[in-house]
C-alpha cells in the first residue's frame, strides 16, 4: 500500500464508528471542556505517522496527550502537527492549477481543459491544441474537479509521527482542552397561593460551538472556577452560529465533590453536537420552604425570595451559579412570570436570595433633614425614612443606608446593625394599611 492510500485508510478508520470506543468531556463554567477520546489505532513497527481525526476545531493543541494504555510497548510521539488548512473552493482551484477542470457557466456553456489561472474575479481555461477561454467569477454556475487534492483536509486533523515498538491495532487515549464550549445553570421556580413555598427545578445548559460532535459521550459538569492563564485560544477557523436549540433531554445528574469544586455526572451517555444546546436536568424537582422578603434601599422596596438550601428546607445540594426565574398561578390558575434573579455559586446550608422586582403596594420615602460641619473634618447628618403599607397584611422592612468614611450613628429611633465598614440595616414591621418611620443621625468623618 502506497502512502497516500495508507494516509486514506488511516483516516477512513478514525471516523468509522466502531473504531471509537469512548469518549468522556468534562465542561466548566468558563467556556472550556476537557475531551477524552478513545479510539482504535493502527499501529506499525518504527517510525510512522497516523492523523487522528474529528477533534474540536477550538482546540488548543499544546494540551494533547496521547497514551495506549493496553500496550507495555513503547510508543514514543516524536512530533505532533495540528493541521487546519481545510478545503474551500480557492485552495482546490490553486491545487487545479496545470491540470484539467471542468467549468459550467450560467448560460450553460462547459468549458473543459486546463486551469491556467484563478484570482478572485475570473478563471482562464485551455482547451484544444491553442484555444483559451476566460469565464468571470460572477459567470460560473460551477466547477468540476476529478478529485480532491491529495493532501487537503476536510476535518481539522491531530498528525503524529511516532516511534512504535508495536506492529498491530491498539486502543489509544487521546486527551485535550478546547475552547468554545460552556455550560450554565438555570432554574425554574412556581410559587404556591401562599408565598410559603416553591417547586423547584434546576436544569443544565450546554452550549458546544467547539467544532466537534461527541456520539455517546459521558459528560461531566464542573460547577465552580479553575485558575487559568488569560490567553485567548486562536481558532483554527471560523465556526457558524448556532442552528438551534435542540430539545431538552430530561436526565439525572449524580453530583458530588472535585478538589474546590463540585462535579455533575450524566447518569447516561449523550451525544453533544456541534452548534447545538443541550439541556439536562440537574435534579429531581423538590419543594422548598420559602420566604418573601422586602428591602428598601436606594429609594425602592425591592421584593424578594429567600430559602435556605437544606434537607430540612427540601434541597439540601450545591447549586451552580445561574439565572433563577420565578413564576406563580394568578387568580384564574393560569401561570405567570414573576420576576428573575442571578444566584451565585451556592452550598449546602447556605441562603439564596432571587430579587424578583419592585413592591407596588410598599412604598419608601427618603429625606435629608440636616446637614452641618464638625471637626475632623466630617460632617453631621440627619435624615427620615418613612415606609408605607397598602397591604391588608403587615410587612417587614429591611432598611439599608450605605454610608462613607468613619461613621458614627449617634441617634436613631429604631435599633440597627452595622451589616459591613459602609452599611448600617434596620429592620422595621410596618403594619396594614399603615406608615413607619426611621429617623436617625450619622457622624461621617474623614471623608474623601
Amino acid at each position: 500500500m502506497n502512502g497516500r492510500a495508507m494516509w486514506i485508510a488511516l483516516a477512513l478508520l478514525m471516523v468509522a464508528p466502531e473504531a471509537r470506543s469512548e469518549v468522556e468531556i468534562t465542561v466548566y463554567n468558563q467556556d472550556l471542556a476537557l475531551v477524552k477520546d478513545t479510539r482504535k489505532l493502527i499501529f506499525e513497527q518504527g517510525v510512522t505517522e497516523i492523523p487522528f481525526t474529528d477533534v474540536a476545531s477550538a482546540i488548543d493543541p499544546t494540551t494533547v496527550t496521547l497514551t495506549v494504555p493496553d500496550s507495555t510497548m513503547g510508543v514514543r510521539l516524536l512530533e505532533q502537527n495540528y493541521r487546519y488548512d481545510l478545503v474551500s473552493a480557492d485552495k482546490i482551484l490553486a491545487n487545479y492549477l496545470g491540470r484539467t477542470i471542468r467549468a459550467l457557466s450560467k448560460q450553460g456553456r462547459v468549458s473543459e481543459g486546463k486551469l491556467l489561472s484563478a484570482d478572485a474575479t475570473s478563471l482562464t481555461i485551455e482547451y484544444g491544441d491553442s484555444g483559451l477561454t476566460t469565464l468571470t467569477r460572477a459567470e460560473l454556475a460551477n466547477v468540476e474537479y476529478p478529485s480532491l487534492p491529495a493532501g487537503m483536509l476536510i476535518r481539522p486533523t491531530l498528525v503524529w509521527k511516532l516511534q512504535s515498538e508495536l506492529s498491530r491495532a491498539a486502543f489509544a487515549e487521546v486527551s485535550y482542552l478546547t475552547g468554545r464550549i460552556g455550560w450554565h445553570a438555570e432554574y425554574v421556580a412556581v410559587l404556591d397561593s401562599s408565598d410559603s413555598s416553591l417547586r423547584l427545578s434546576g436544569w443544565a445548559s450546554i452550549d458546544n460551538q467547539s467544532g466537534a460532535t461527541y456520539v455517546e459521550a459521558r459528560i461531566n459538569l464542573v460547577a465552580g472556577e479553575v485558575n487559568r492563564i488569560r490567553e485567548e485560544l486562536r481558532p483554527a477557523f471560523m465556526i457558524a452560529d448556532p442552528l438551534g436549540v435542540r430539545a431538552g433531554i430530561t436526565a439525572r445528574m449524580e453530583e458530588r465533590p472535585l478538589f474546590e469544586y463540585h462535579l455533575y455526572t450524566l447518569s447516561d451517555p449523550s451525544t453533544l453536537h456541534n452548534n447545538e444546546t443541550k439541556q439536562l436536568a440537574l435534579f429531581q424537582p423538590a419543594t422548598v420552604r420559602t420566604d418573601r422578603t422586602y428591602t428598601y434601599e436606594d429609594g425602592k422596596v425591592r421584593v424578594s425570595l429567600e430559602f435556605l438550601n437544606s434537607p430540612e428546607a427540601g434541597l439540601g445540594i450545591p447549586l451552580p451559579r445561574g439565572k433563577f426565574r420565578v413564576m406563580k398561578a394568578d387568580s384564574d390558575g393560569a401561570l405567570q412570570f414573576i420576576g428573575e434573579d442571578r444566584i451565585a455559586h451556592t452550598a449546602m446550608n447556605e441562603k439564596v436570595r432571587a430579587r424578583l422586582g419592585n413592591a407596588f403596594d410598599v412604598v419608601g420615602e427618603r429625606k435629608h433633614l440636616s446637614l452641618r460641619k464638625i471637626s475632623g473634618p466630617g460632617v453631621e447628618e440627619e435624615f427620615e425614612i418613612r415606609l408605607r403599607n397598602h397591604k391588608s397584611t403587615d410587612v417587614t422592612v429591611a432598611v439599608i443606608e450605605h454610608l462613607i468614611g468613619d461613621w458614627t450613628i449617634t441617634e436613631t429611633t429604631v435599633p440597627y446593625e452595622k451589616s459591613d465598614y459602609r452599611t448600617a440595616e434596620w429592620r422595621v414591621t410596618v403594619p396594614a394599611n399603615g406608615e413607619s418611620t426611621i429617623g436617625y443621625t450619622v457622624r461621617q468623618k474623614n471623608i474623601d
